[in-house]
């Protein structure tokens, strides 16, 4: 039986596009305080609505002991903060500081920057088909 070459594998080229990526917006961010899952955490808190555990997880696309780990960090670095729920006292919600609200904006312009070059190099028409392609992607595989 022919091997087929990795490369030519559709999990291989996303997880290759995957790790470009992050290795880029690393090297953006360019904080040895703040990683590239940070700023997605941070990026989401900063609506300050606050989340749960659960529902943060699901929205930075991080399992459970790896969001706890990096919350830890970050409630250590005081820009986010827990707080029991309202609601129902057993939840702990999660909620961006004033530090996080500044961090996140400082975060935020490395990235959109490392994204704008990003579409530069791809050009505007690209751009708009990747994304589309990969939100399609995203619903067919959520679908099945």
């Amino acid at each position: 039986m022919p091997e087929q070459d990795i490369s030519q594998y559709l999990s291989y080229l996303l997880a290759s596009a995957n790790r470009h990526m992050r290795i880029g917006l690393t090297n953006s961010i360019g904080d040895e305080e703040f990683s590239e899952e940070h700023w997605r955490i941070l990026q989401v808190l900063s609506d300050e609505q606050g989340r749960s555990m659960g529902d943060l997880a699901e929205r930075v696309l991080m399992n459970g002991p790896a969001l706890t780990k990096n919350i830890d960090k970050l409630v250590s670095r005081g820009v986010v903060q827990r707080a029991a729920d309202g609601v129902d006292n057993r939840k702990v919600l999660v909620f961006i500081s004033d530090l996080g609200l500044e961090t996140v904006a400082r975060l935020k312009e490395r990235v959109d920057a490392h994204h704008n070059s990003l579409e530069e190099a791809l050009g505007p028409r690209k751009t708009s088909q990747l994304k589309k392609l990969l939100e399609s992607f995203i619903a067919e595989s959520r679908a099945s």
